[in-house]
């Protein structure tokens, strides 16, 4: 069976943080750089879980300011 694409393996960090409470609805993501730098990936890395998270609503982008962890529904 084929790796997790790299995309796909931050995608699923950032949403047990987000599942753990670490990170609850709201709070800011740290910025693409910061992402890139703490887990080796590059900028398509990072927006393509972004993206990925966005669609399942997990996380909400402002433009010019930044992703925030999205209110959830059942809260």
């Amino acid at each position: 069976m084929p790796a997790k694409p790299k995309w796909a393996q931050l995608a699923d960090h950032i949403r047990s943080r987000i599942e753990s409470g670490e990170w609850a609805p709201g709070d800011k993501l740290p910025s693409t750089a910061e992402l890139k730098q703490e887990h080796g990936v590059s900028q398509t890395v990072v927006r393509q879980a972004i993206l990925v998270l966005q669609m399942q609503g997990l996380v909400e982008g402002v433009h010019g300011v930044g992703v925030f962890v999205a209110e959830r529904a059942d809260s």
